[in-house]
């Protein structure tokens, strides 16, 4: 399979016919800084596109566990066991709302770099061979990775060849938002070009501090030089704890929040350009791999 990376696969006749009414969104969020807005990001774009009637499975892929700690989820088993274990993707997931599911991650996944690196010649394409086989009921996957470079992070993003890059108003945000977009350009050697950076996200914005104008202008430069587009920001807002405190996303909490307006204006933009994507591999009967 290591061979096919960057080629142009072509589809059978009539394959994009059957996939035209559900195009499949995947998504990683990341940023090689913690406290960047990541988790938050990736939940409540989850819980964006399940309330759009997308069939949604948001996969925690940080040791830290985040998301099921701040959902107050208790699954029987994680996305260490669908792995490691190779159990099926229904044992590992576990509802969070309408058409929302989510497989939490936590400590164990640090088994899976092993587990990962012995699974394949290009290890890099380990998950994705894995989640291809057991995601195809879902119409979307959202991936919250870990702030630490790792296999796992790069077999996610290779998996999902989107990314979003969530970057709050802190110099050491963006040096982790540079490190991502690094890690992109190497991965895409060996992909062909097939991984796109859907945007920077500046998150935890407040115009009133000297700090946003530096990262702002920092944004600038990086979005200048990787060819990166910056998205529509996320203002700063109360809400969004009060939310977690609540144990449910902030779109779900309070949808008509100025975080959330902020969030739903980023969404829509992003997902309006993956499904353009879609469209014109659908047009070619081309997609890369």
């Amino acid at each position: 399979m290591g061979g096919e990376v960057g080629q142009l696969r072509k589809y059978p006749v009539g394959y994009w016919e059957l996939r035209a009414q559900c195009r499949v969104i995947r998504v990683v969020i990341a940023n090689h800084r913690g406290g960047a807005g990541k988790t938050t990001t990736a939940v409540n774009y989850a819980w964006y596109l399940a309330s759009r009637q997308r069939r949604t499975l948001l996969i925690d892929g940080d040791t830290q566990g985040s998301i099921g700690i701040l959902l107050g989820l208790h699954p029987a088993h994680s996305f260490r066991d669908f792995i490691i274990d190779g159990r099926p993707l229904e044992e590992c997931v576990i509802p969070a709302g309408s058409n929302l599911d989510v497989m939490c991650g936590g400590k164990e996944l640090v088994q899976v770099e092993s587990s990962l690196s012995a699974s394949s010649s290009s290890p890099e394409l380990a998950l994705d061979a894995r989640l291809q086989s057991s995601t195809q009921s879902y119409d979307a996957v959202v991936i919250d990775v870990s702030p630490a470079i790792n296999l796992l992070q790069a077999c996610a993003i290779v998996y999902a060849r989107n990314v979003i890059i969530p970057v709050s108003m802190d110099l050491l945000s963006l040096t982790g938002a540079a490190a991502v977009c690094d890690m992109i350009a190497v991965l895409n050697h060996r992909a062909g070009g097939t991984l796109k950076i859907r945007g920077l996200l500046p998150c935890q914005v407040d115009q009133r501090l000297g700090i946003t104008k530096v990262v702002y202008e920092g944004l600038a430069s990086v979005s200048g030089l990787v060819g990166v587009q910056v998205l529509p920001p996320i203002r700063t807002d109360q809400t969004v704890q009060r939310a977690w405190q609540s144990h449910r996303a902030l779109l779900d909490y309070a949808p008509a929040a100025r975080a959330s307006h902020d969030y739903t204006t980023a969404f829509e933009q992003v997902t309006q350009e993956i499904e353009g994507s879609t469209d014109e591999q659908k047009e070619t009967g081309t997609e890369a791999v």
